[in-house]
Formats: C-alpha cells, sequence, structure tokens
C-alpha cells in the first residue's frame, strides 16, 4: 500500500522505482496500482515521470 499523501507517495514511488523495479508498468502491474490515476496525482503536485531515469521529478 503506497502513501496518500503526495510528498510521501512521491518517496516511496521514486525508492520502489530506483530499488526494486525496472519500469513504472511493472511497479503498477505489481502495487495493482493505476498508473493513469498515479501520475495525474503526481502531476497535480507538478511532478511528472521521467522515464529514462525512472522517477517522477
Amino acid at each position: 500500500m503506497l502513501p496518500q499523501d503526495v510528498y510521501m507517495l512521491l518517496s516511496a514511488v521514486n525508492m520502489k522505482l530506483r530499488d526494486e523495479y525496472d519500469s513504472l508498468e511493472d511497479l503498477c502491474a505489481d502495487e495493482n496500482i493505476e498508473r493513469e490515476a498515479l501520475e495525474e496525482k503526481l502531476r497535480a503536485a507538478g511532478f511528472v515521470y521521467d522515464a529514462e531515469h525512472r522517477r517522477f521529478a
């Protein structure tokens, strides 16, 4: 389960992308998360996914 607070969510997702998953697709599939909803929540706080570096910034 990922945190609901956007900054805690950002930290948790980036940590999982760095340490556990090869792609955002893998993370979302394994964590049963809708990718578009995750991206929209983080985008609303000003963060966008950088596929080349596998992180939200």
